[in-house]
């Protein structure tokens, strides 16, 4: 399934021309998912998240920019995954305007599941795969 987060562009994320600068697109789709995974029960804190995956780091991020975001508003995130392998996961997602007519940007993003004691990769848990599974592409 593919999944919508309307985002904000402050002005503090435009560049000195107006225009949303190059590493803020990677903000917004981190903002997106974040609010996804806030609502499945996901926290940053052990003791309060539904999931024991809570140590996560990005191994790769890659962006394809196609049209400039102009200004301070909403636009809208659209966000899947695309694989979900034992230890890592990868996200395909498009930042669009919010009407979803225009496509600014797109890429993947992939996610590595940590241990917390050794900071290695190590296997998602069972609830953490049922809980995305509803992310994976068809």
């Amino acid at each position: 399934m593919t999944e919508f987060r309307p985002v904000q562009v402050h002005f503090d994320d435009l560049d000195a021309m107006g225009v949303l600068h190059n590493s803020r697109y990677a903000l917004l789709v981190e903002r997106a998912v974040a609010a996804f995974w806030a609502e499945q029960g996901w926290a940053f804190d052990p003791a309060v998240s539904k999931f024991k995956d809570v140590f996560m780091a990005v191994r790769e991020f890659k962006i394809i920019y196609h049209a400039p975001i102009i200004g301070a508003g909403e636009v809208v995130v659209e966000f899947w995954m695309d694989r979900m392998g034992n230890t890592s996961g990868v996200y395909g997602f498009r930042v669009l305007s919010a009407d979803r007519g225009v496509v600014h940007a797109e890429g993947h993003r992939v996610n590595v599941n940590l241990d917390p004691a050794t900071f290695r990769p190590t296997a998602f848990s069972p609830e953490i795969r049922q809980a995305a599974s509803v992310l994976l592409a068809s």
